[in-house]
């Protein structure tokens, strides 16, 4: 088992990153980063190493033995948080407009909703935050290729960029690592995390 994400923690406790499993092992290896359990506890390398994993739990499969799988890292020489702008992704987008339709205003499960371009591509809309909405399929398909105005649509909101949340980094496997409860609210995420090209 060398896949999975890990949270990362600056030394004031605070989330900074999600890393992939592999790369938190080389951080606690390497000594720039230990291992927080469940009672937040701080564990080197070896003393993680020593703690071995339950039948039920998630391992490392070593050659002399199992490791637990560390779900929550401590960097022990950063403090800062790093700026990070907001992707635009289907995800964050859904996160914006509250999975709510930004013309109808009903809420949707995230199955029954669609992105818009305001003005659409065909009409030199690009792919940017202020001109991608959710919208309800019916929505979508009586706008169409049109403006809103065209389609006799009213926008709710002006969409814009929002600021940035690590919680929006976090899929759905993650979301359910009780872990990281402590640190962060769970979010579900799908594929909505793939950056949209923009146009």
């Amino acid at each position: 088992m060398i896949e999975g994400s890990v949270l990362v923690l600056n030394r004031r406790f605070t989330p900074v990153t999600i890393t992939s499993l592999k790369r938190a092992v080389c951080l606690v290896f390497k000594g720039l980063a230990k291992v927080v359990d469940e009672g937040y506890q701080i564990h080197d390398f070896a003393s993680w190493r020593a703690i071995s994993a339950a039948k039920d739990e998630d391992a490392i499969h070593l050659t002399n033995g199992n490791m637990r799988v560390p779900r929550v890292i401590l960097l022990q020489f950063y403090e800062k948080l790093p700026y990070h702008r907001v992707r635009l992704c289907r995800e964050n987008i859904y996160l914006r407009d509250k999975s709510t339709c930004q013309y109808c205003g009903r809420r949707f499960s995230r199955s029954e909703l669609n992105l818009d371009h305001v003005v659409p591509l065909s009409q030199g809309g690009r792919t940017t935050w202020d001109n991608v909405v959710c919208s309800c399929i019916a929505c979508n398909h009586h706008k169409g290729g049109r403006t809103p105005a065209m389609a006799g649509l009213k926008l709710l909101t002006k969409p814009t960029e929002p600021a940035y949340s690590l919680f929006r980094l976090i899929s759905p496997q993650e979301s359910l690592f009780d872990a990281w409860r402590v640190y962060m609210h769970p979010i579900d995420f799908a594929y909505w995390n793939l950056e949209l090209r923009k146009t």
